[in-house]
């Protein structure tokens, strides 16, 4: 598919990281569509879905080129019961509702990237997790309960992607890490607030591991997966060089020139993510992720290393300020 103008249609595209999609595809000549429960103004195409039934928005998907699903509950937010049920059902009811109406297309999209998440892999400080030899997590007993929840989630998420029988569409799960971009509203303007009030220090005990990823190299690797047809399953999508909180939180400080920033023991990050109505786990749990696959494939990443990528992003936002 290199070289030509796609058609790219992106269920659940509406949020931070379908704008950051949408905007750099575009930005590339394809024609990108955007399926929303609301339609908004947009440089785009935006159509209408609720993610649990077929109308006419399956008529999008035929004859597309790609289908990048990025739907599902937010998990910003406190696992109440019914916040758990929203989170489960807004990733497994639309997936499998996609994979139902591509299985029908006479002309389905060649390629399905399915969103999913680095936190499927088991809280880790010991070693690096790829691919092929990372440990899945769910079942841990020295963890809290949530973090088996989301791993749950993750694992019943990509079972349901992989059963779809889509057999003329190649599928890829994006185990992606937290992306960073220079815009209000996402994981880098909440650490920047942090830090710029002098509350950026270590949180917990700051030994756990941090995998994150430059918003430039994530839409770049979405175009190196549209533009190999070799890969297929699933493919971390994170920075190649994981570090610990301490040493993360301290680049970010550097970036923006504070100097000092007061630390937040673990009773305190709960504490902060129950008033904020947040998980802790979003900063306690340790993930080390490696793109092996991506490496191996030869994708080579503008931003490998934390410090440089925060010195771009915190110029970036500055350069919006202005």
């Amino acid at each position: 598919m290199e070289g030509r103008r796609l058609h790219i249609v992106i269920p659940g595209g509406s949020g931070h990281v379908g704008r950051i999609l949408a905007r750099h595809l575009q930005s590339r000549g394809h024609f990108v569509t955007i399926l929303t429960r609301g339609p908004y103004a947009a440089p785009w195409r935006t159509v209408h879905w609720d993610g649990r039934t077929t109308d006419q928005w399956a008529d999008e998907l035929e004859g597309a080129d790609v289908c990048i699903n990025l739907a599902g509950r937010s998990v910003n937010c406190r696992y109440t019961p019914e916040n758990r049920h929203e989170i489960y059902d807004s990733r497994i009811v639309t997936t499998r509702l996609l994979g139902k109406v591509i299985a029908q297309l006479a002309n389905p999209p060649r390629l399905w990237l399915n969103a999913s998440t680095a936190t499927i892999y088991r809280h880790a400080a010991d070693r690096a997790m790829d691919e092929a030899t990372g440990e899945l997590g769910g079942n841990e007993s020295a963890v809290p309960e949530t973090w088996n929840f989301s791993v749950h989630v993750a694992r019943d998420w990509e079972a349901e992607f992989f059963a779809a029988a889509t057999p003329q569409t190649r599928k890829v799960a994006l185990r992606s890490a937290i992306i960073f971009s220079p815009e209000p509203g996402g994981a880098f303007a909440v650490l920047s607030n942090l830090v710029r009030m002098s509350l950026g220090g270590r949180q917990g005990n700051g030994r756990q591991f941090v995998s994150w990823i430059h918003e430039q190299d994530f839409a770049r690797a979405i175009d190196f997966l549209i533009e190999h047809d070799e890969m297929e399953g699933p493919v971390n999508l994170a920075a190649p060089n994981p570090l610990p909180n301490r040493a993360f939180m301290a680049a970010l400080r550097e970036a923006w020139g504070i100097p000092n920033g007061l630390p937040a023991l673990w009773p305190f990050v709960d504490l902060g993510a129950w008033l904020l109505r947040t998980e802790s786990e979003l900063v306690l749990k340790s993930r080390r992720v490696i793109p092996k696959r991506l490496l191996d494939e030869g994708f080579r990443f503008d931003f490998p290393d934390w410090p440089e990528a925060a010195q771009d992003l915190v110029w970036q936002w500055r350069t919006r300020m202005r």
